[in-house]
């Protein structure tokens, strides 16, 4: 499909409001700040972050997030650990490198990034304009009836820590608010009625809690593998329900390393007696049951007047998951694809919005980008894609994609290589891989990339 870019809207300054100061929100606001925009974050936390962010204290969140606004938002557990090496990470002109004094390992904890983001925000300028402990309540059209696109504006409603409640109107809102904090759920016979300990993910943070008790655990995402290699330890028994037997040889591995550590189809029933009752007839008598089974999408301070829905965990519809082709460009999103190299990204569409706001380049025309949206629907629907799974990207070659729109580098060789690296690491070393790997030279040929010898990066 070809697609006929209109003329760029007239050059001027606008105010915006990015929701969010967590990676996306974060760079997203240095985009629109060096476009010449006036910005303000609303962050409902004390500081940056969003989910690197650690909250240790949980005790007051809905063990399963079942309410409407939840009071933690960060899904990070104490132990956790990056995924991805950390050379690959980093933002296109500020490497994430170890510092003197911090945690230097290859795959490093989360306060680690936490950091490395505290850095950035610093080196840049951001904190001046973002406002802490301030909860968005209400986003909503101003003029939603008028027909001239280029003066739509948006009401932001928030409220202070101590109660004050501000209304705005901004030219433009920039959504960067998140997408692991909401729990998203199994339908389960029996859940309703099964009075022994659940849980979700969200609120996990450390251990101890489940000394001695038997535990299920609910998906084998990373975070249940990761959790379930951490309850062995001090658990009299962790039994792991996934929806295929048909597992990573390195979570084959874990199993036969640790007698308590069980495998299982999913779950038929759950009794009233504590008894959890699998697919293959299987049972046992748990204490408690914790669930790693994802997160929902939600934007509850969102009023599209149906312009912007979630069905099944899609957001939509969205062109390129970023604008909505009736809002666009003064309402956009950041951060929503998943399963790609996420801060590079998250800054690509930082550079798109900041220019479209700016006049310096212009969206497909309305129609058009509908019909790139229904042929994106319909080729994953013919490629076997789930619905709920349609912002779950895994393909490098649509970061590149994506960047041609606005001339930002495609992603380096290096960064693909070595993700791909870490990924096969895991699936075969899944203890190991974050402290063990095989792709040394490697890495050592990449750190004498330009990316981390010549960029001129500020002491902090």
């Amino acid at each position: 499909m070809v697609l006929v870019i209109t003329e760029p809207i007239k050059s001027q300054s606008k105010t915006v409001c990015v929701i969010g100061a967590g990676p996306s929100g974060l760079v997203s606001a240095r985009e629109l700040k060096k476009e010449g925009h006036k910005v303000v974050v609303m962050e409902q936390n004390h500081d940056v972050g969003g989910q690197w962010l650690y909250q240790p204290n949980v005790d007051e969140e809905d063990t399963l997030g079942k309410t409407k606004t939840l009071k933690v938002h960060s899904s990070v557990y104490s132990s956790l650990r990056l995924a991805s090496p950390r050379e690959v990470m980093g933002f296109s002109d500020f490497p994430f490198i170890a510092k003197e004094g911090r945690d230097s390992r290859r795959f490093p904890g989360h306060e680690e990034l936490w950091l490395y983001l505290k850095d950035f925000c610093q080196v840049f300028g951001l904190r001046e304009m973002i406002r802490f402990n301030v909860r968005v309540e209400f986003v909503g059209m101003v003029n939603e009836d008028d027909d001239d696109d280029d003066v739509k504006k948006w009401m932001v409603k928030s409220v202070k820590k101590s109660g004050e409640v501000m209304e705005e109107v901004f030219d433009a809102v920039v959504v960067a608010s998140g997408h692991y904090s909401y729990p998203r759920l199994p339908t389960i016979k029996g859940m309703d009625l099964w009075k022994r300990k659940q849980l979700h993910s969200h609120i996990y943070r450390v251990p101890e809690p489940f000394c001695d008790e038997v535990v299920v655990v609910v998906g084998c995402s990373m975070s249940g593998q990761d959790i379930s290699i951490e309850l062995v330890e001090v658990a009299k028994e962790v039994h792991l329900s996934t929806k295929s037997l048909d597992i990573p040889p390195g979570l084959s591995k874990v199993i036969e390393k640790h007698q308590n550590l069980h495998l299982h189809p999913q779950i038929e029933s759950l009794e009233e007696d504590g008894r959890v009752i699998f697919e293959d007839g299987s049972c046992i008598v748990a204490d408690t049951i914790l669930y790693c089974t994802g997160y929902e999408y939600k934007f509850p301070f969102l009023e599209s007047k149906g312009r912007v829905e979630i069905d099944d965990n899609r957001v939509g519809p969205l062109f390129e998951h970023t604008f909505s082709p009736s809002l666009s460009p003064f309402l956009s999103f950041v951060g929503i694809p998943r399963k790609l190299i996420g801060f590079p990204f998250f800054e690509s569409q930082a550079k798109w919005i900041a220019k479209l706001l700016s006049g310096k380049t212009s969206l497909p025309s309305s129609d058009q980008m509908m019909q790139s949206i229904s042929d994106f629907y319909l080729g994953r629907e013919a490629d076997g894609i789930p619905k709920r799974n349609t912002h779950d990207i895994a393909d490098f070659n649509y970061s590149d994609k994506y960047a041609d729109y606005i001339g930002f580098p495609h992603l380096e060789e290096w960064r693909k290589v070595l993700c791909l690296s870490a990924i096969l690491n895991s699936i075969e070393n899944l203890e190991t891989y974050r402290d063990s790997w095989d792709d040394d030279d490697l890495l050592q040929e990449t750190l004498q990339d330009p990316y981390f010898t010549q960029l001129s990066i500020p002491s902090v």
